[in-house]
């Protein structure tokens, strides 16, 4: 990791990080609960962000995350330009397996959920786009990991064996109550793009079930490889 930090622009992301779909407003006190900060700083820093649209402060007090960070999205996942291909597929698995789809790439460390769409059933895997995850777990972990070591890298053996399967399934590894199937997605020039995957509940995303989706999730890689060009 780089030695050339500044503490203050780490500070002020710890606050942006504090802000999440479950706690989508946060009042001062809160957001120093989670980031360990004093509560001077944070107005502080708070009012640094605020001026530059990264937070805005409600009237009663409560702070949401502002209109910069939603441009910023944008411009993050248009970067990949893979957005009108991978959504309609998406909407396929999930229409087809009543499970959520994802579709998942690789930051350095860590991987993006760059597009999903959920489980329209109440008891589901839920997941936000925008997400980061680590590459530790997870079959679309496994996956990316598996497509995007480098050309030096000294092999290894797990990654191996998934580009050989072409596939990973993963029982309960980040989330003892999910299981979840992904593939590799390639374009038309053989480039790896990511990670697409359908998640459940494990007690309902049976063997028979990942089976269906594994046959779901191969058509459409076949479907986006001369999509994506």
């Amino acid at each position: 990791m780089t030695q050339d930090r500044v503490e203050a622009v780490e500070r002020a992301l710890a606050i942006l990080g504090a802000f999440d779909a479950a706690q989508p407003r946060r009042t001062l006190a809160e957001l120093a609960a989670a980031t360990g900060l004093y509560k001077s700083t944070i107005l502080r820093l708070a009012g640094s962000l605020e001026h530059c649209g990264y937070l805005l402060r409600q009237e009663d007090g409560a702070w949401r995350l502002g209109p910069a960070l939603g441009r910023l999205g944008t411009v993050y996942r248009s970067g990949f330009d893979l957005a009108d291909a991978i959504r309609p597929e998406l909407a396929r698995l999930v229409e087809a397996t009543r499970e959520t789809a994802s579709f998942y790439v690789r930051d350095g460390d860590t991987r993006v959920c760059l597009y999903r769409q959920n489980s329209p059933q109440a008891a589901r895997h839920h997941l936000d786009e925008g997400a980061q995850l680590p590459l530790t777990a997870g079959a679309s972990a496994r996956i990316l990991m598996a497509f995007t070591a480098p050309q030096d890298a000294p092999e290894d053996a797990a990654s191996a064996a998934v580009r050989a399967q072409g596939h990973s399934v993963s029982l309960g590894e980040r989330d003892p109550l999910v299981a979840a199937v992904s593939v590799p997605v390639f374009d038309g020039a053989g480039r790896f793009r990511g990670a697409l995957a359908v998640s459940g509940l494990a007690a309902r995303f049976d063997a028979p079930a990942r089976d269906r989706a594994l046959v779901l999730l191969h058509a459409a890689t076949a479907r986006l490889k001369p999509a994506l060009g």
